[in-house]
């Protein structure tokens, strides 16, 4: 008897040698396809890595080069030459551009170049509003005072992340056309948010005093 289970079970063996050498030729092609594909990928995904660590650092040189510049107006004509490889990065390259632009009397050129990032839907909300405040800031004197009141208004929605800052501005525009108590009433409400930075609540505080009232304290002074 253990002879013959000795002879069935090399049978078996053979059996099963037979059938895995049949299934690995017929689909062993499918296992090698498999790790071709594998490290093909890994392979193009470290290139495509190396080639976006490449576009930036190239973007990031250019606008070293630029800003070397003793010139504002020069900075501003380079840095408009730049192509950005990513709706990030032509963002910042944006508003970049802008600074040069404003600092060397071209605003209406600035504003573009801000408006064109506040319109950009590709891009994080914080970077299109921070666009839009600075566009406004550079329009004071020259857009209509309801579309700046519209416009900083929409800014200084709750939660959006500048609506402190817009809410400075529009005390700003209440104070520049005689609307001083409504101004003041603003100003307070500034000092008393708990999300007021120190240096604001200052700002604020002067303003209440140069109007004639007396600010309140904010609530990490009272005690």
């Amino acid at each position: 008897m253990s002879d013959t289970d000795s002879f069935i079970d090399e049978v078996t063996e053979e059996v099963r040698r037979d059938r895995m050498f049949l299934l690995l030729k017929r689909w062993g092609w499918v296992g090698a396809l498999a790790v071709v594909a594998i490290v093909g990928g890994a392979a193009y995904n470290e290139y495509s890595k190396a080639q976006v660590r490449s576009k930036a650092e190239q973007l990031g040189d250019s606008i070293i080069a630029a800003l070397n510049e003793n010139e504002t107006a020069a900075q501003a004509d380079k840095l408009s030459q730049v192509d950005a490889p990513s709706s990030g990065g032509d963002a910042i390259l944006k508003m970049l551009t802008a600074s040069a632009q404003a600092g060397s009397d071209q605003t209406d050129a600035a504003v573009q170049s801000l408006d064109a990032v506040a319109a950009n839907a590709e891009l994080p909300q914080i970077y299109r509003d921070i666009a839009s405040f600075k566009s406004l800031t550079l329009q004071t004197e020259t857009l209509a005072v309801e579309d700046l009141r519209q416009r900083f208004e929409a800014l200084a929605q709750p939660g959006a992340p500048l609506r402190l800052l817009a809410e400075e501005q529009l005390a700003l525009i209440e104070i520049a056309h005689g609307e001083a108590e409504a101004a003041v009433t603003r100003l307070q409400a500034l000092i008393q948010d708990a999300e007021a930075s120190t240096d604001l609540q200052q700002r604020a505080a002067q303003l209440i005093v140069a109007l004639g009232g007396t600010p309140e304290q904010a609530p990490g002074q009272r005690g």
